[in-house]
């Protein structure tokens, strides 16, 4: 399935030009609740700091009550996320930000940089950028438990293309984890890494990474079993995809450590579960994207408790 939010706010957020004359804003100002969203607080600083992006994004309008519902907002799909149990790793945070400073030419000091000289502070958009990749998260889920197609459903799309079934890549996979401590990270990571990637360059087949693994230290290798294409983890699918059987991903660093994904067996294969997946995620999300976002923000306002002090 493509993205949820083609135009997605991590990709588009801040449209400025980079030391165009950013005020400096004091990070020790005072602070005070404005709202309680079901029991979560949103404060001055809160609303402050999101003023300050809409401005970097060149935002017209009334800033300060457009910055005030976007942080009602955000608290209610944070408080969402919660219920639901998503957690988004920090290792991913830190490689979106990395990845927006790329695209826009900076290194990640200098947007860092920019981020706290205007006042949205790294830490708010670093915020941001968690709530956003949550509730993409959650829309997707939403979407593919709405859009489930019935059986019925599938035979006929599929007389519509002239009764062949699609395909799609079945995967059998194994996961190697050069293990962390949250501890330890600062002090390990770069070298479990290494690790990682000099047992990657010597991978030669699933069957032979337990023996690999022999000799060296917290490395856990879990044997993930047999996944379809359109269920692969949207962090892991791009580096999947476009590798072959008995090869292996790039290695990554998550919360757990350093890692990456063995490719045991691969082929296409065709059955009902296959067809039922892809109609299910197949096509342009965008218009409805929309809608499920706006029907579900919706839902989670008429049930929560907002207070505005």
């Amino acid at each position: 399935m493509k993205t949820l939010l083609a135009a997605s706010a991590i990709a588009t957020a801040l449209a400025f030009t980079p030391g165009a004359g950013l005020p400096v804003v004091s990070q020790a100002q005072a602070s005070e609740i404005r709202y309680v969203v079901n029991n979560l607080p949103v404060t001055s600083y809160d609303i402050a700091r999101r003023t300050a992006f809409l401005k970097l994004q060149r935002r017209k309008g009334n800033l300060r009550e457009q910055a005030e519902n976007e942080m009602v907002e955000q608290a209610l799909r944070t408080v969402e996320m919660q219920r639901l149990n998503v957690n988004i790793p920090k290792s991913a945070i830190d490689e979106n930000f990395a990845s927006f400073a790329q695209r826009n030419k900076l290194s990640v000091k200098q947007l860092s940089s920019i981020l706290n000289r205007s006042g949205v502070t790294t830490a708010h958009f670093k915020e941001f950028i968690r709530v956003q990749m949550g509730w993409q998260s959650l829309l997707r889920a939403r979407f593919q438990h709405d859009a489930k197609m019935s059986e019925q459903d599938v035979v006929q799309r599929m007389l519509k293309q002239g009764g062949d079934k699609p395909t799609a890549t079945e995967y059998i996979l194994q996961q190697v984890i050069f293990v962390v401590p949250s501890a330890e990270r600062k002090a390990k990571l770069n070298s479990r890494v290494r690790e990682a990637e000099n047992m990657r360059a010597r991978f030669s087949g699933c069957d032979k990474t337990h023996d690999q693994a022999k000799g060296l230290l917290d490395v856990t290798i879990r044997d993930l079993g047999r996944v379809l294409e359109p269920e692969l983890p949207p962090d892991w699918a791009p580096l999947i995809k476009p590798i072959k059987e008995g090869q292996a991903t790039k290695v990554r660093t998550t919360d757990r450590g350093a890692e990456f994904i063995a490719i045991c067996k691969a082929k296409l294969v065709s059955d009902d579960r296959v067809a039922q997946m892809v109609f299910t995620n197949e096509g342009d999300m965008g218009e409805q994207a929309k809608a499920l976002n706006d029907k579900y923000m919706k839902e989670l306002r008429g049930r929560s408790r907002i207070v505005k002090r």
